[in-house]
């Protein structure tokens, strides 16, 4: 399955991210592409993020908010990088092993920067933050959740997003989410790895995509 790049990294407001995703997710089925498309990007200004099915969040600062495509609970996207993938969904695959299929290629692009990832911990928690619980679509350093993804479904193909957590203000998302951070439970790329910047990082996994290219399972 060819991979498909879309666009340098650049940071946009939270609408036009989920505008330029989904746009992407409709283009594939419109046209039947099989492709995997995969973009990487930043928010502008900080954002919220919601889970297609969550309930609306009244954050105590006037933060942009948007509703995103894809599952899970409330995310504040700031100091990161998100990764988008679109693609049409393997024969007999379920959301499990498409989640695999992206998170292998994840693992092995921060395997080429030295950082050793697994995949992440339990279900569960009541918690407005998604950082702040595990589950298996997660992807861990160490026991610390770093990549959150989530994933939405429509006529055939997938789209999935991830949070790459750069760094974190965490008194300031503890304010926004009203509830404590556990720092025993994220790590952040800077706490890895202060040294790696956005180039480093967003190449590497490319060239992960780029090998897994011809390995991907066929549709």
């Amino acid at each position: 399955m060819k991979v498909n790049f879309l666009y340098e990294f650049k940071k946009y407001t939270g609408k036009e991210n989920m505008n330029i995703d989904l746009s992407v997710l409709e283009n594939a089925i419109a046209k039947g592409k099989d492709e995997l498309f995969v973009r990487f990007y930043g928010w502008e200004p900080k954002c919220i993020s919601l889970g297609r099915n969550q309930k609306p969040f009244i954050s105590p600062f006037e933060i942009d908010t948007v509703v995103r495509p894809t599952g899970g609970r409330a995310l504040l996207h700031d100091n990161e990088i998100t990764y988008m993938v679109v693609g049409k969904i393997p024969s007999n695959y379920g959301v499990i092993q498409t989640y695999k299929m992206i998170s292998d290629i994840l693992i092995e692009g921060f395997k080429k920067l030295s950082i050793n990832l697994t995949y992440g911990g339990d279900r569960g928690g009541n918690n407005k933050y998604c950082m702040n619980i595990s589950s298996g679509a997660d992807i861990s350093y160490m026991g610390k959740k770093l990549i959150g993804s989530a994933q939405y479904r429509k006529e055939g193909y997938f789209l999935q997003h991830g949070s790459i957590i750069r760094d974190i203000d965490y008194s300031f998302f503890e304010k926004v989410f009203i509830e404590p951070i556990d720092r025993e439970k994220i790590i952040t790329i800077n706490e890895i790895n202060p040294s790696l910047n956005d180039d480093e990082i967003i190449n590497a996994l490319k060239q992960a995509f780029i090998e897994f290219q011809d390995k991907v399972y066929i549709c």
